[in-house]
């Protein structure tokens, strides 16, 4: 954002593990929150699994962790919430009522916080488990047998926990008062999954291989590229300069066949056309 810190001087409490929850609070920090992100004593399971990713979302943060089944641990915690403009959490709703961090009970304790939930699924469901896998397993999202390679439940809840939390603070300074907003990651994926509901993306739609001009193709030497002339004077400028008179499913295998995805992408950038090589993140 620049030099461009809208949130500066607002205080977040971050009572968050795995994804949805540090990627929201990463965010705010950005923003120019100042984040405190409460950790369970063993810490966040991310910093096992992907000590580097965790080490950036935590950048400028002040980590603290607590055992909130111990009283000392509570007690902490409401020291923090004391100086606290918002809590953010991303645990189930009868867990935090356990540790008496519902709603109702923050609100009383702490008249000037507001509260940004991240839960899995909407109410009257919000207790059930789930992670980023079943959400898209529910909404036909998957591929099987291969795993998804990014995590769109949880990436989506994020930043739609940032989303409520603007409107939380806007609408405090507005005079509305501190309020309460639950994100459920189940909602947040079902909107990114609204392409494939609405026939754009399923095998056969317009952007699911049913436009020769959208589609993925092989090229020399076994890579692919990606070639999206999807607006009609992209189709035209893609005939125009392969030679090709329909840009067929047949003419575009043929011409992409003559030179390496690389090249390709080269190519596109000099002529102006919207064509990629596919890459593997993991590579190098």
């Amino acid at each position: 954002m620049g030099g461009t810190k809208p949130l500066q001087g607002v205080r977040v409490v971050a009572l968050v593990i795995n994804l949805p929850g540090p990627i929201a609070a990463a965010r705010l920090r950005d923003m120019g929150a100042q984040v405190v992100k409460v950790e369970p004593p063993e810490g966040d399971p991310v910093g096992a699994v992907s000590p580097d990713w965790y080490r950036s979302l935590t950048e400028g943060q002040e980590v603290v962790r607590l055992n909130l089944k111990e009283p000392a641990g509570r007690a902490r915690l409401g020291e923090l919430l004391d100086r606290a403009d918002l809590l953010l959490t991303s645990t189930r709703p009868d867990a935090l009522q356990r540790l008496g961090l519902d709603w109702p009970s923050l609100s009383a304790r702490h008249p000037r916080l507001c509260q940004a939930a991240i839960v899995g699924y909407p109410a009257p469901i919000e207790n059930r488990a789930g992670h980023d896998l079943t959400y898209q397993a529910g909404l036909g999202l998957l591929g099987p047998p291969g795993l998804p390679r990014t995590l769109i439940a949880d990436l989506a809840g994020a930043e739609r926990a940032v989303s409520a939390t603007l409107a939380l603070l806007l609408a405090r300074e507005r005079g509305q008062g501190p309020g309460y907003a639950q994100i459920a990651l189940a909602d947040a994926a079902a909107s990114f999954a609204a392409p494939l509901r609405y026939g754009l993306t399923t095998p056969g739609g317009p952007l699911g291989g049913g436009l020769s001009s959208y589609s993925l193709y092989q090229a020399r030497g076994g890579g692919w590229i990606a070639v999206a002339a999807l607006e009609p004077h992209f189709l035209r400028r893609l005939q125009e300069e392969l030679g090709v008179a329909h840009a067929s499913q047949a003419e575009l295998t043929a011409a992409f066949a003559k030179k390496t995805a690389e090249d390709w992408e080269t190519w596109a950038t000099e002529k102006g056309l919207p064509i990629a090589a596919l890459r593997d993140p993991t590579a190098g």
